[in-house]
């Protein structure tokens, strides 16, 4: 038995549709095709859809990639209430074109999952190839006049230790010769089709590189060290960290990166890449730390390893100035609350 979600909370649709309200004329009337539609990204992407849809009077529909079609819906019967989102079944490698025109397209399929890239490589890269082609392919055929990527900041590669966010102007890439790289270097073939295909058939393609993330439809329980941080609190402690504490992250709340996804598909310049994430850096160990004490409890934080005294710092942190100054994108969520929304959602009352 599935049990349905939760929605989100209304006042982060509100600010999705505060923010890019101007934007949304584009959509009037329009299809949107979206694979990727019943993850993290494509829950917000769907719901922030619907609200503004609805608010906004645009008669538009959204026509979401699914799988299992039917396992969605009934984790998240509240979506198809206004009949404004349609499931159409099928793989991303192989699904069948719905029929019809369609203005946009959104290709946000693909998790980056460390149980797959351990397990199955060569089936994440075979994927995020063969998906986009298909993707893209469809985008041509339906006619669409915009197509957004949802990309990665793994396509640079591992980040130098003395660079604190890197823009996206960085040259370097993934290691070729090592399996971990399969889903950087998928990324970045992704980005190219994407340009080929642009200029071939002549659509616009917008390219998201996306950073970490927290928020609402998060998992708690797979490998995002925030989330984990989360639960563990959530279930009472100890926060376990199995490193040593020291590599820096940063985290973009969910309605932030609707926000910037739907205003990239509107309006960034065609093959431009754009970083989407937080240029707030903190550690592994202070993010414990900000955890605990945002949900107001005093739980203990383990640490596996001891730091190695001299040691490189790893990053990953994007810098975002391209976003800010091309776009106007900034976060509007600090972390701290980030956190505490996250955890409401899951229904967190301050007691294990």
């Amino acid at each position: 038995m599935i049990n349905p979600a939760k929605p989100i909370d209304e006042a982060d649709l509100r600010a999705v549709l505060e923010q890019t309200e101007p934007l949304w004329g584009a959509m009037r009337g329009e299809r949107v095709f979206l694979t990727g539609a019943t993850g993290f990204f494509g829950a917000w992407l769907l719901e922030s859809f619907a609200y503004c849809n609805r608010r906004l009077g645009l008669k538009a529909q959204a026509v979401a990639l699914s799988r299992r079609p039917e396992s969605f819906q009934a984790k998240m019967p509240h979506l198809f209430a206004d009949g404004a989102i349609v499931l159409h079944a099928g793989d991303v490698r192989d699904f069948s074109f719905p029929d019809g025109e369609f203005g946009f397209a959104v290709h946000a399929a693909t998790e980056a999952s460390a149980k797959q890239l351990a397990e199955a490589p060569g089936e994440m890269l075979s994927t995020i190839l063969t998906g986009t082609e298909r993707t893209l392919q469809f985008a041509e055929q339906a006619g669409a006049g915009r197509v957004l990527l949802t990309s990665s900041g793994a396509v640079y590669g591992r980040q130098p230790s003395d660079v604190v966010c890197l823009p996206e102007e960085y040259a370097g890439a993934p290691d070729c010769t090592q399996v971990g790289s399969v889903y950087g270097e998928g990324k970045r073939a992704s980005e190219l089709m994407c340009a080929l295909y642009a200029k071939q058939f002549g659509f616009e393609c917008a390219i998201a590189r996306c950073w970490a993330f927290c928020g609402p439809h998060l998992a708690l329980d797979i490998h995002f060290a925030i989330g984990n941080f989360i639960r563990d609190v959530m279930a009472g402690g100890p926060i376990r960290i199995g490193g040593d504490g020291t590599p820096t992250r940063s985290f973009m709340y969910a309605g932030d990166l609707a926000t910037w996804l739907w205003t990239m598909l509107f309006r960034a310049p065609s093959q431009r890449a754009f970083n989407v994430g937080s240029a707030e850096s903190v550690s592994i160990f202070q993010l414990a730390e900000l955890v605990r004490d945002a949900l107001g409890s005093d739980v203990r934080i383990e640490v596996a390893k001891v730091p190695v005294e001299g040691a490189a710092v790893s990053r990953y942190v994007p810098s975002v100035e391209r976003a800010n100054r091309e776009l106007g994108l900034h976060c509007t969520v600090p972390l701290r609350e980030t956190i505490r929304r996250t955890a409401a959602w899951y229904g967190w009352t301050g007691r294990p």
